[in-house]
């Protein structure tokens, strides 16, 4: 007697990731992070207090700033290349230590040695140099890529969330400690940064969604398929962490460094992206932080505007990084480069005599869109780039888009006397929508991918 096969059981849906917040190993670098963030903002704002205090000129406080600024450009890429060559951890701790050390030599040097600070000060900006691609490769060994635009989003959250209630912590905490006391304060968040952080855990090349592990045959030559960035075929065992970062064999820094630049060209929307990000950091950002407050000084009269556009700005970038952390746009690329382009509102405003509430509505449309711009940036990056050289990738970003900053605020404020601020304000505006639109043209631009992922392409 013939019987009816029973039908086959359907398939239960995949349960939804588990929300990063709920990752012990990425709360803790969370906590690294936002530390050596905070810490990073503080330094400026309390020898700016030390000024206030006259324990420090305004000409040192500039010599102080401008060490520090060198001291990160020289140690990004040294840290970008130790960290694909060495564990990213060891990094994140000797960098943030060095950091830590710098403190109670400017402490010590305030108000008696400008020299000491000087060196401390080059001392702190060279830990912070090293440490940021090291953060950045250690976030994508902590998190699987299904998290990490939400676990970069969290990131930025904390980092603007300093930036909003910081300015009010250090003013409280002003009124019952000297600035001695502020500086070792300091010291010890670049403590956290350094001890917080745990072993980050690699994740194996199988279980990457991206478009390398779908493409197929067809992507055998992405970043995922490079040495030491896969797993054995069945065996169900990880990498481990040296197989990811250390490049065999070993060649001089130059070479690795180098290895990183032709790595990075690979991307061509990576190229695109750091040429918009140019634009908008050395040309936009450079002419509102000179123009704005002559603007509200000059035309509204009042501090009031200056305040309240940079209050705006940080609440946008605050609420665009939570709505980046769940929307996923199908074309994330050209999303990403619309959010950049989106600074070009805040340069526009200055221009026109309008209300003062216009321009502060410009600044949080501003800050909205460049954390539509970073978030999908970061995990694009981390996902894309070869395993092995996501540290000296990711130190190329931070060196050329800090880099050319000074530049573009040391030739802003002589424009603006020579040209007049409307048509300085002009221009970068232009540059600031045009540049953005012309990197989404390019190929691979419009998905931050060399192939598109499965959902976009049947879609």
């Amino acid at each position: 007697m013939a019987t009816t096969p029973a039908p086959a059981a359907a398939k239960s849906p995949a349960p939804p990731p588990r929300s990063v917040l709920l990752d012990a190993a990425f709360l803790r670098l969370w906590a690294g992070t936002t530390a050596s963030g905070l810490a990073t903002w503080a330094l400026p704002f309390v020898l700016g207090l030390a000024v206030l205090h006259r324990d420090l000129g305004a000409a040192g406080l500039g010599l102080v700033l401008a060490a520090r600024t060198a001291g990160f450009l020289a140690a990004v890429a040294v840290g970008g290349v130790l960290a694909d060559r060495h564990s990213r951890r060891a990094v994140v701790l000797w960098s943030a230590l060095a950091a830590a050390a710098a403190a109670p030599l400017l402490a010590a040097g305030l108000g008696r040695s400008l020299a000491l600070m000087t060196f401390a000060a080059a001392l702190a900006g060279a830990g912070q140099g090293a440490c940021r691609p090291a953060f950045q490769a250690l976030t994508a060994e902590t998190v699987e890529p299904a998290r990490r635009q939400q676990a970069n989003a969290a990131m930025t959250m904390a980092v603007r969330g300093s930036t909003l209630a910081g300015p009010t912590l250090t003013a409280l905490l002003a009124a019952f400690l000297d600035v001695r006391t502020l500086l070792l304060g300091i010291g010890a968040l670049w403590l956290v940064a350094a001890l917080a952080p745990g072993e980050g855990g690699v994740v194996a090349a199988a279980t990457e969604t991206g478009p390398v592990a779908e493409a197929g045959p067809a992507a055998e030559t992405g970043p995922g398929t490079e040495a030491g960035s896969s797993t054995e075929a069945g065996s169900g065992t990880e990498t481990t962490t040296e197989s990811v970062t250390g490049p065999s064999p070993r060649t001089g820094f130059r070479a690795e460094f180098m290895e990183g630049i032709r790595e990075a060209r690979r991307h061509p929307w990576f190229l695109a992206g750091l040429a918009a990000l140019v634009a908008v950091i050395a040309l936009g950002y450079s002419a509102t932080s000179v123009a704005l407050p002559l603007i509200s000084r000059d035309r509204y009269d009042t501090e009031w505007v200056l305040a309240a556009a940079m209050t705006a700005y940080t609440v946008g970038a605050l609420g665009g990084a939570l709505v980046i952390a769940r929307l996923r746009p199908r074309s994330q690329g050209w999303a990403a480069f619309a959010g950049l382009g989106a600074y070009g509102v805040a340069p526009l405003s200055l221009m026109l005599p309008v209300h003062p509430a216009v321009v502060v509505a410009a600044y949080a449309v501003a800050g909205i869109g460049i954390e539509l711009f970073n978030v999908p940036w970061f995990t694009a990056t981390q996902r894309e780039v070869a395993p092995d050289k996501l540290a000296r990738v990711s130190s190329l970003d931070f060196l050329v888009s800090y880099g050319l900053a000074p530049i573009g605020l040391a030739l802003i404020a002589p424009a603006i006397d020579h040209f007049g601020v409307t048509p300085v304000l002009a221009l970068c505006a232009a540059a600031c929508f045009l540049v953005p639109a012309a990197a989404a043209l390019v190929p691979t631009a419009r998905h931050f991918a060399r192939t598109a992922p499965t959902e976009a392409r049947t879609d």
